[in-house]
């Protein structure tokens, strides 16, 4: 077994962002990855609920625009070889989780791989509205939720993502998520989705 030591991790306990050039990302927040019966469950994805749930409050109550994505597969994905079938296209597994069901007016992306970018209208949905900051929150922490913000950073989005909204299969596999989002991508890391305010 080799053990590792976690490099330091920049934290702030409050960030503002300005509400008219700002978007929350919530990944992949389906019943295959949150719920007790899902096909391939994050054990701590339910205890983001409730912070994610919040944060879209907060949001939506500013006129921050809410966009989810949507992992989404089909019959004979060559994903499923890795990760076994789940969130298959119209299956219970692949609907988001009644608790943040989306609402009129906010935007849910199908995308195919772990990154929201990879071949979607993402990036030309956020530069048509003129979003530059964008809040993360949502599971699996180092896949989806970090390529996903990985392809903003690399696209000079300036990128938020609360401790409390994100989730993991492991505990290294979270900090892993937080260090390179600080550090590789230049993102701000909260210690709570309460701590996100838009002005």
């Amino acid at each position: 077994m080799v053990k590792v030591d976690v490099p330091g991790i920049r934290v702030e306990d409050r960030v503002t962002l300005p509400a008219r050039e700002t978007a929350v990302i919530v990944v992949d927040m389906q019943n295959d990855f949150v719920r007790d019966e899902g096909k391939l469950v994050v054990p701590t994805a339910r205890e983001t609920v409730e912070p994610i749930k919040r944060l879209l409050t907060k949001a939506r109550g500013k006129g921050v625009r809410v966009i989810y994505t949507q992992d989404t597969h089909w019959d004979g994905d060559p994903e499923f070889s890795l990760w076994g079938e789940h969130v298959k296209h119209g299956s219970w597994g692949w609907e988001i989780i009644s608790e943040l069901k989306p609402l009129e007016g906010d935007i849910v992306i199908l995308k195919t791989r772990y990154d929201g970018f990879y071949g979607t209208p993402m990036d030309d949905i956020l530069r048509s509205y003129g979003y530059k900051n964008l809040v993360i929150v949502g599971t699996v922490a180092n896949i989806c939720v970090l390529h996903t913000a990985a392809s903003a950073g690399l696209r000079w989005y300036n990128i938020v993502v609360p401790m409390d909204g994100i989730s993991a299969l492991t505990e290294f596999d979270y900090y892993l998520t937080l260090r390179q989002v600080s550090w590789l991508y230049n993102g701000k890391v909260v210690r709570s989705v309460d701590g996100v305010e838009f002005n």
